[in-house]
């Protein structure tokens, strides 16, 4: 970060569904709300072209060119190697120069994932960099890792995640001794399979952590744990169906509501609680997930991330910048003896 002026985030501002008009979008407002500097990166004259349509007068916003953009469908292998010159290679290598302190993409997940590792690198100890995602509860947030970077864990790897977990919830989330749940099929130690079976001990045995012990999945949402940890398939699941529920809920009620005279009356007398509701499970107010364990901020966001969303991934991206989460993580990773 540097200390003569305000946190500057790197932009994909080709990634996503929507591409450059939200990235755009996002970045002004987040320029404008929060005095975050942001730089565009993507093709120079179409993000020029969108920022003419905002008055960006004043606002650290700069743009940094770059030829080629990874498709939202395209093979990240494929990717990494044919595009050097892509807004993600680009946007990474800015974060690793010193140009930027973070970087933010709504693009190709697994383009990006395997990016940051080549350009970033590992944090030292860190064998598997995993995608934290943050998600509501009746008391409160929960940060749910690994999310889908790993399909295929090891006990170590968990254990790993657990420690960059309580370093994420207790700088962004102001949790001084954040309470670690593993993510099973019973409460019991005995129960789940050896993954888990495994992990249980490795965490049981980390003094460094508030370990509860198992949690299961109608736990996640209760508020029993502040960091919840399971593989990266378990977790892209969790997180699917969550999202899934969210919808439907969403079209349920508002199903209900139109079902009738009296049903739509009533309508009108729920709608503020009903927005309120809408915008404590809505995932565009956390704006993106960090993908942690790499040596730098990297965040990813959903691809069909509106405005909203990408102005509080910035957000979320400059508050890891802030808070110095990266280092605290390689501290914390250093502390439990490297775990390799």
């Amino acid at each position: 970060m540097s200390p003569e002026g305000p946190i500057r985030i790197a932009l994909d501002a080709m990634g996503g569904d929507r591409g450059p008009e939200v990235n755009v979008e996002g970045a002004v407002a987040a320029a404008r709300e929060a005095g975050t500097a942001v730089i565009l990166v993507g093709n120079g004259e179409a993000l020029q072209g969108e920022l003419r349509r905002h008055n960006t007068a004043g606002l650290p916003i700069a743009v940094r060119h770059a030829p080629e953009v990874v498709g939202m469908g395209e093979s990240p292998v494929v990717a990494l190697r044919r595009k050097k010159r892509s807004s993600i290679r680009i946007g990474l290598e800015l974060v690793r120069q010193g140009e930027a302190d973070g970087f933010v993409s709504a693009g190709n997940t697994g383009a990006v994932m395997a990016t940051a590792l080549m350009v970033l690198g590992a944090l030292p100890g860190v064998e598997r960099p995993a995608i934290a995602v943050v998600m509501p509860t009746l008391t409160g947030r929960v940060v749910m890792l690994d999310v889908g970077a790993n399909v295929d864990c090891k006990a170590r790897h968990l254990l790993q995640f657990a420690i960059m977990g309580h370093v994420y919830a207790r700088d962004t989330l102001g949790l001084s001794a954040p309470r670690i749940g593993l993510l099973s099929i019973g409460e019991e130690e005995s129960k789940g399979n050896e993954l888990t079976r495994e992990t249980f001990k490795e965490l049981e045995d980390e003094a460094g952590l508030n370990f509860l012990g198992n949690v299961e999945g109608r736990d996640v949402f209760g508020g029993t744990a502040d960091v919840v940890v399971c593989d990266g398939f378990t977790g892209n699941v969790a997180l699917k169906i969550s999202e899934g529920l969210a919808d439907a809920m969403f079209h349920l009620l508002k199903e209900e509501l139109q079902r009738d005279v009296v049903a739509r009356a009533g309508s009108v007398l729920l709608l503020p609680a009903f927005r309120r509701f809408r915008r404590r499970v809505d995932y565009s107010e956390w704006g993106g997930a960090p993908l942690l364990g790499v040596d730098g901020v990297c965040v990813i966001s959903h691809g069909r991330s509106t405005a909203k969303a990408i102005k509080n991934a910035i957000r979320a991206a400059a508050g890891c910048a802030g808070n110095h989460v990266i280092a605290h993580i390689r501290e914390g990773i250093a502390v439990a003896g490297g775990l390799s």
